[in-house]
């Protein structure tokens, strides 16, 4: 391995250095911004670093006639040259330690046959996590015997998924829980889609609803949550302490639905679940639903859910699926935290654009169907 440092006022002149001396097979380990000359630390010229490898063995030699060909490859590689043999040691180290990362990180595709190379490329254009992409394709494989997936990326999501059913529960309310407690960061339409659960309750359902919120931090949130009341005719208790709490859900014990609304607050801040457990009962009876957006990053969905180690979330929910084009992130929450899913939301609209979450919904979305499913 040959390392050399280049430096010149410009990248272009400084590359062009590399290139003459390294060709173009020479590998660019770092650049950055120098200052040289100048008097008592003034006038100094600003130069561009870079360090630059290369392996003598993969060279090519650029030798007409097959005899001088032969001549040149028999000579020996002389040594890197040694007049800056700490700096020379630094770099094969940190040539060593991005090997060794490359490695880690290689794409599992590069090692898949057709169909199943273009299968995992799908799942990372969708930005399913390549652990999760490379657990899914090796699932259908281990099952199904390495035999090609007639249905494609759907078919192959939707085995996985099913799998691990009935431990994925999807779908809404269904009853069975008189409380359902919504909790979610905030900005992730979290009362709308309380409201839209409601309306479904009352207008499909027949149902007898009531509304509680704790969310005591947000004038607008209460204000926007008693409107939905007013529309739908329902109860609302707000809730500005534990006694506040427990009062409203006697109140409303007779009902066949309470929905409770929680601060949209910080997820990041311990404090903040050490009160949400202090003033909510996540005992019998009770279901909490976590609210997401679709239009988040898949690692800040998970930092939000991992807040929540001490409180049983029991299904997601994730919102905004009209404003994105990519679902990897509902498949990595799903399959990571073998979490259900309890609704979709897709716009504004009360009581529409909301639909009960489905397998085949995410199996869909991550093939590339938009069409409802």
């Amino acid at each position: 391995m040959k390392v050399k440092k280049y430096q010149a006022p410009s990248m272009p002149e400084v590359m062009t250095q590399v290139k003459k001396e390294m060709g173009s097979d020479a590998v660019i380990l770092n650049s950055k911004v120098v200052y040289r000359g100048g008097f008592l630390g003034l006038f100094k010229k600003k130069n561009i670093e870079v360090i630059a490898a290369i392996d003598p063995d993969t060279r090519e030699p650029h030798i007409a006639g097959s005899q001088n060909k032969i001549k040149q490859e028999a000579k020996p590689v002389p040594p890197p040259p040694q007049n800056d043999q700490s700096m020379d040691l630094d770099v094969i180290r940190e040539i060593k330690a991005m090997k060794k990362l490359l490695e880690r990180q290689q794409p599992q595709s590069f090692h898949l046959a057709s169909p199943f190379n273009e299968i995992y490329e799908q799942l990372m254009e969708q930005e399913v996590a390549p652990a999760i992409a490379e657990e899914i394709i090796n699932d259908w494989k281990e099952h199904n015997r390495d035999t090609t997936p007639e249905g494609g990326i759907h078919e192959v999501i939707s085995s996985a998924l099913n799998r691990l059913n009935p431990l994925l529960s999807f779908g809404g309310i269904d009853y069975r829980n008189q409380y359902i407690q919504f909790v979610g960061p905030t900005g992730v339409g979290k009362t709308t889609t309380i409201a839209k659960v409601a309306a479904q309750a009352v207008l499909s359902a027949n149902k007898k609803v009531a509304f509680i919120t704790t969310d005591t931090y947000r004038i607008a949130a209460i204000e926007q949550l008693k409107t939905y009341a007013e529309l739908l005719d329902v109860p609302i208790e707000v809730a500005y302490s534990i006694e506040d709490y427990m009062a409203a859900r006697e109140k409303f014990s007779a009902y066949d639905l309470v929905l409770i609304d929680t601060a949209g607050r910080n997820f990041r801040d311990a404090q903040y679940i050490k009160e949400l457990k202090e003033m909510i009962d996540f005992g019998v009876n009770m279901e909490t639903y976590l609210v997401l957006s679709l239009t988040s990053r898949y690692r800040d969905m998970q930092v939000i859910y991992d807040q929540f180690h001490e409180v049983p979330i029991n299904k997601l929910i994730f919102t905004k699926a009209d404003e994105t084009s990519t679902f990897g992130c509902a498949l990595n929450m799903l399959l990571r935290n073998k979490v259900g899913a309890a609704y979709i939301t897709d716009g504004q609209n009360v009581p529409d654009d909301i639909r009960g979450a489905t397998i085949d919904w995410v199996a869909s979305r991550i093939a590339g169907d938009r069409n409802d499913a």
